[in-house]
């Protein structure tokens, strides 16, 4: 398994091939390396085919990891191949690759600049679907107001549009179905929370088991995909129209629990599988259907010794300068640090301005003099500090009658020591007031 992060699914994975009888090994900062040596190349630890389940959607620097995965992919055989994966983080590039094999996608629009993204904006409709071209688990997607403007970009992220595809307006759902190989190993139904329209599980989508009840055009669609992107596994999403079903997105590294909430299969002893036989090894089906029927994420006895947390991260001020982005703008604003909130929060207003919405989803938020809290919107905000960015899922308050339009709260600040000494605010004044003194004394 090359994976450089401690997911579920890695894990699972892991512990399926072990169960199956051969020798798992995951390959991971701690113990990975390549070696030349008098023109001979080897691996380290030594492996004979490698799963890539690299996440290079959560990176900022998703080159760098797509050429270690090459590096790999020219050694040793490798399911999912860095150049599949690569167009299939990529949505746009997903889509395009899709319609050009004939499967139906909705229309859709990327383009460099303001003006020509803006000047398509009115063939789909009143609202429509926004995204960035890379994102997971339902970040950098909205839907959005079309009578008015929008970006090409998102922070530092291509974004584009897309036609909204929805039968029922009351009860949004999509289709996901997981593919291993040339085989469906289970789908599901996903709904959407109360008050929002993306299904992801990681937002709090419902699952529904569809393994039996399926159609036939969206199963022979699903796995036409999987098999256009040249995809070893993968997790295609599906959504029905009027006229028939619509391929959203084919995820390389898909999650597993929310298919396995609701079907009982876990896709990991099949991956596993793939992988064994891909090098000549041998499995048999009936263990494989055995351990499908548990989700084994425990921690696998090929994990290396992880390694030291740095005792030393970034640090942020109590008041923080940070850029706040929306769908049509970005601007510059003062934020406080609040290590007590959970959640970010950012003023009526300020969403507004920045094009942060549409305000879907409600929160329900705890108060000191309220017993059980009240509800807020939230938004999906992209919040750019000291070069970092982070993609969160914002509540929406009017905070005209406090002093910062911008709360950080832990989904922010847990990546950060908060030094409440430093503030950005005081220090401007202060540069400001050494100005002004250097002034009058030339």
């Amino acid at each position: 398994m090359l994976s450089l992060h401690n997911s579920k699914e890695t894990k699972a994975i892991c512990n399926a091939v072990e169960d199956l009888g051969h020798e798992p090994v995951w390959l991971r900062e701690e113990n990975a390396a390549i070696s030349v040596e008098d023109g001979d190349v080897s691996v380290e630890p030594s492996v004979d085919v490698i799963a890539n389940r690299l996440l290079l959607s959560n990176t900022d620097q998703p080159a760098e990891l797509l050429g270690l995965a090459t590096t790999f992919e020219r050694i040793r055989p490798m399911l999912n191949e860095p150049n599949a994966v690569l167009a299939s983080i990529h949505k746009f590039a997903t889509a395009a690759t899709l319609a050009d094999w004939n499967i139906r996608v909705p229309d859709a629009l990327l383009a460099l600049s303001n003006d020509r993204l803006n000047e398509g904006r009115e063939r789909f409709g009143e609202v429509g679907v926004y995204k960035t071209a890379i994102g997971t688990h339902g970040g950098g997607t909205w839907k959005v107001d079309l009578t008015e403007r929008v970006n090409p970009k998102v922070g530092n992220r291509q974004a584009f549009l897309q036609k909204l595809i929805d039968r029922d307006d009351e009860k949004h759902r999509d289709l996901r179905v997981y593919i291993v190989g040339d085989e469906i190993i289970g789908s599901m139904y996903r709904y959407a929370p109360e008050g929002d329209w993306r299904t992801n599980v990681a937002l709090g989508g419902a699952v529904e088991d569809a393994t039996d009840d399926m159609p036939d055009e969206a199963a022979e669609t699903a796995l036409y995909a999987a098999d256009v992107m040249d995809l070893d596994y993968a997790g295609v999403d599906l959504v029905e129209g009027y006229d028939g079903w619509y391929v959203l997105e084919v995820n390389p590294t898909a999650g597993f629990k929310g298919l396995f909430e609701a079907t009982g299969t876990s896709p990991a002893p099949h991956i596993a599988k793939l992988a064994i036989e891909t090098v000549g090894g041998e499995v048999d089906d009936d263990d494989v259907e055995r351990i499908s029927a548990t989700l084994d994420d425990s921690r696998p006895s090929c994990a290396p010794m992880p390694k030291p947390s740095p005792t030393e991260q970034p640090v942020i001020g109590y008041i923080e300068e940070v850029v706040v982005t929306g769908t049509s703008g970005s601007t510059q604003a003062l934020a406080k640090s609040d290590t007590g909130a959970t959640r970010t929060s950012i003023d009526t207003q300020l969403a507004a301005e920045i094009g942060a919405g549409p305000i879907k989803s409600m929160t329900r938020v705890k108060s000191g003099s309220m017993k059980g809290g009240k509800a807020r919107p939230v938004v999906d905000l992209v919040i750019g500090i000291g070069g970092n960015q982070h993609t969160v899922t914002a509540s929406v308050e009017d905070r005209g009658h406090m002093e910062y339009p911008l709360l950080l709260g832990r989904d922010i600040l847990t990546d950060y020591r908060v030094d409440v000494r430093k503030r950005a605010d005081v220090e401007e004044a202060e540069r400001d007031e050494a100005g002004e003194i250097l002034e009058e004394e030339e």
